[in-house]
């Protein structure tokens, strides 16, 4: 089935006595394919193709939405029907209100991926291939006692047609692969996680790839079998650029959706802030879902509103929240290219896609020279954050000491625990070193969006560094 928008046009017309304020059809094409090896056996192999739509109504401020996998020009006007009747019940005594702010129709938006090898087109067997090899690998390493590799890859198409005549279709082809590798040494046992994944086609894995990361995690786990355990205590701590920027994203990136902000409700600490000063003068950091080949990247948001790259804080000043069409209607500006949803079956909401604190201006090696006794940390791991306070605590998959200015010998077993916009205020040195942007999978409400997230070297003078927490689990992974 094409998506053709002259159809879902077509159909949204015939249901213009259903508009209420704004009509919008969100029409989806998927195929999927997933691949996980477990401990060397094949726990799942799949492929599989979807198709569905959603239709959304608004009246005054209520919103409904009803999907189906239904494409007909029927199915798709009862839709808009029983939206509108739901808006109309709840809220008649709002009848006639508008959308405060709508955004000019766009004509062109760049293409931000060019897909090499379409995953389509590359044999089954090729792709296991990717995590056997993987495995291979890891298992070739002494002390490995379990691996688990997956692959999987993602063809989806959208077409979004709405009320304001905008029409935006877009095509995300995403390719991803992870390893976590388990190593043990008597009573004692590590593991290490590795991944990759973009905006790209099967070219993102081909070669030795998996088996590079696989390597990569299967040493640092068996690394961290024979590090002592780390130090108790408040204590400075140099985040390493290739550590990822789970740390922005969890503890301070959630907090700035506009909808744990909106008036009159507020859940997050930025509530109202805009404009102020949040952060150390050093921290910038950007949300960027124009950044070609990324993990988070698209051309539109899931309501057809164009990317951008939206300066969330710039030199400590809290310049903007993340916005879909419902918080920007509620604050009175224009959406910002921030809805998503995870598929047809959902509805959109305020959601990050590329967190990136910006380089600054110190050396990263003077970074490391400056402290006298710390932590470098060199890879993050799960964690817990709780958006109505700003705390957190972050796991570390792999520090070292700092002692005398210099990296001395790995620690295992360190958390990183404190309060994301305390933490902010207090960053005193950040790296020219532009960090890699490391992928994950957001949860928020139930639903998963790829994200990436990245910082340069930066210095936290002082930060509670505590032992293993148990029970701890994983938004991002």
């Amino acid at each position: 089935m094409t998506l053709d928008p002259n159809y879902l046009i077509a159909a949204l017309n015939a249901g213009r006595a259903y508009w209420g304020d704004y009509a919008e059809i969100f029409a989806e094409q998927r195929a999927d394919t997933i691949i996980v090896l477990d401990d060397g056996r094949l726990e799942q192999l799949s492929a599989g193709e979807e198709a569905g739509l959603g239709v959304r109504v608004f009246s005054g401020k209520t919103s409904a939405y009803v999907y189906t996998t239904d494409f007909s020009r029927d199915a798709i006007v009862e839709a808009l029907q029983l939206a509108h009747a739901a808006t109309r019940q709840r809220t008649a005594e709002q009848a006639g209100q508008t959308l405060v702010a709508a955004l000019e129709r766009q004509a062109t938006v760049p293409m931000l991926a060019t897909y090499k090898q379409m995953p389509d087109g590359v044999p089954l067997a090729t792709k296991v291939a990717v995590v056997r090899n993987a495995d291979r690998v890891a298992r070739g390493l002494a002390e490995i006692r379990q691996v688990t590799a997956t692959y999987s890859d993602t063809i989806q198409d959208v077409t979004i047609v709405n009320s304001l005549e905008e029409v935006a279709q877009d095509r995300r082809v995403r390719t991803v692969f992870r390893v976590n590798v388990v190593a043990q040494k008597d009573d004692v046992i590590q593991s290490a996680f590795e991944a990759t994944g973009g905006l790209a086609g099967f070219e993102q894995v081909e070669g030795e790839v998996s088996e590079r990361l696989a390597r990569v995690a299967a040493e640092r786990a068996r690394r961290m079998l024979y590090a002592r355990p780390a130090p108790a205590g408040t204590m400075p701590v140099v985040c390493a650029a290739e550590a990822g920027g789970v740390l922005v994203h969890e503890a301070m990136g959630h907090g700035m959706e506009a909808d744990f902000n909106l008036p009159g409700q507020p859940i997050s600490v930025f509530a109202g802030k805009i404009g102020q000063a949040v952060a150390s003068p050093k921290v910038t950091i950007v949300d960027d879902a124009t950044i070609p080949g990324l993990y988070g990247s698209a051309r539109f948001d899931d309501e057809g509103v164009p990317t951008q790259r939206r300066v969330l804080i710039e030199n400590g000043i809290l310049q903007n929240y993340m916005h879909d069409r419902t918080t920007a209607r509620e604050m009175g500006v224009p959406p910002n290219g921030c809805g998503r949803r995870q598929t047809f079956r959902h509805t959109p909401m305020p959601r990050m896609s590329n967190t990136l604190m910006l380089a600054g201006n110190d050396e990263p090696d003077a970074i490391i020279r400056s402290v006298a006794r710390g932590l470098l940390v060199k890879q993050m791991g799960g964690g817990q954050v709780n958006i109505v306070s700003g705390e957190f605590v972050f796991k570390v998959q792999e520090a070292f000491l700092i002692e005398n200015g210099q990296v001395t010998e790995p620690v295992r077993g360190a958390t990183l625990i404190g309060n994301g916009p305390a933490i902010l205020k207090i960053i005193d040195m950040v790296g020219t070193d532009a960090g890699e942007t490391r992928i994950g999978t957001c949860g928020k409400y139930d639903q998963g969006a790829p994200v990436g997230h990245g910082i340069p070297t930066l210095r936290i003078p002082e930060i509670v560094v505590g032992g293993i927490v148990p029970g701890m689990s994983e938004t991002i992974r």
